[in-house]
């Protein structure tokens, strides 16, 4: 059987344009759109789809709670790709309407979050109607007896179901990007690039001063940077958190698995997530945590000056 991929659907969001990026060679048969974040999970998880892409942050509104919740408390599923996409939107209604004649507005909450500014400009008196992606806004509106006069969503959307653009760039920001993630049944990672990502899930043992700072400091103590620090409820009450991480680095370099080691220690549970190649485009450039950061080298040492001196060798 063919590989078969799923991705957020319908046809036409970001998340698809994200999959033809992470997976280029698969043909559109090979892509299954999903309603819903947790389909494209549920999907995965059964073996109906050999992987799965999903969005998991935006730069301008920050990390996509459905799919960081499935990440959390579903059953293990690991990330094994990643995928920054620039986010342009665009106004789209049925042929012949014009900007004066739309006065119910659907999209996605991410998408609405990032065009208020537009909205409050141009169309002050629509009101807005929030839906499951900009592909299904799009598609909502291309259907008869459509509740919505215009639809903000992706160009290749909009032309995918056969609307006219009233707008073009109606984003508040210009250099908004959205970051998928590309989802794999637990199994082989993939292999270190140098230019890697380690996700997981750490759920502090109990709350008290310094829990998290205890946390923090197994990576700042092994050099290990963070990218992503996100704190999320763990649904056992108020107060109850658990912190979603990305670190530099691949799990089988001795810092960061040594960092995975010391957070093991200190936290009621971890949640290893994956760790894999890191897509260029997401990447910040950081500044180096001290002149002369310790190499895999230097760890593998003093491991092997740690066993000398439990055997009593002080040479």
């Amino acid at each position: 059987m063919p590989n078969r991929y799923a991705y957020l659907g319908p046809e036409g969001t970001f998340t698809e344009a994200a999959l033809r990026e992470l997976r280029p060679d698969a043909p559109d048969g090979a892509r299954v759109p999903c309603e819903g974040i947790p389909a494209v999970f549920d999907a995965v998880r059964s073996g109906a789809v050999d992987g799965g892409v999903v969005p998991l942050e935006n730069s301008v509104e920050g990390g996509v709670t459905a799919t960081i919740a499935e990440l959390v408390n579903g059953e293990p599923l690991l990330i094994t790709g990643e995928r920054a996409v620039p986010v342009e939107f665009a106004l789209f209604a049925r042929g012949g309407a014009a900007l004066e004649d739309v006065k119910r507005v659907a999209t996605h909450p991410h998408a609405l979050a990032q065009c208020r500014g537009w909205l409050a400009r141009y169309l002050p008196d629509a009101d807005t109607h929030t839906v499951s992606s900009t592909a299904a806004a799009a598609r909502s509106v291309s259907e008869p007896g459509a509740p919505y006069d215009a639809a903000i969503c992706a160009v290749i959307a909009g032309e995918r179901y056969g609307l006219r653009a009233l707008a073009s760039g109606i984003g508040d920001r210009s250099d908004a990007a959205t970051r998928f993630i590309y989802l794999s049944r637990p199994g082989a990672l993939p292999g270190p690039t140098g230019a890697d990502l380690t996700s997981l899930v750490a759920f502090i043992a109990d709350d008290h001063p310094g829990a998290l700072i205890e946390v923090l400091n197994q990576f700042a103590v092994r050099g290990v940077n963070l990218t992503r620090l996100e704190s999320r409820p763990t649904g056992d009450g108020l107060g109850s958190y658990c912190f979603c991480i990305d670190a530099e680095g691949h799990v089988s370099e001795a810092r960061v698995g040594e960092a995975l080691m010391g957070i093991r220690r200190v936290c009621r549970d971890v949640r290893f997530l994956g760790s894999y190649p890191r897509d260029g485009r997401a990447a910040v450039t950081t500044p180096p945590l001290r002149p002369r950061p310790a190499t895999d080298a230097d760890f593998v040492e003093a491991e092997r000056w740690l066993a000398r001196v439990r055997a009593g060798r002080v040479d």
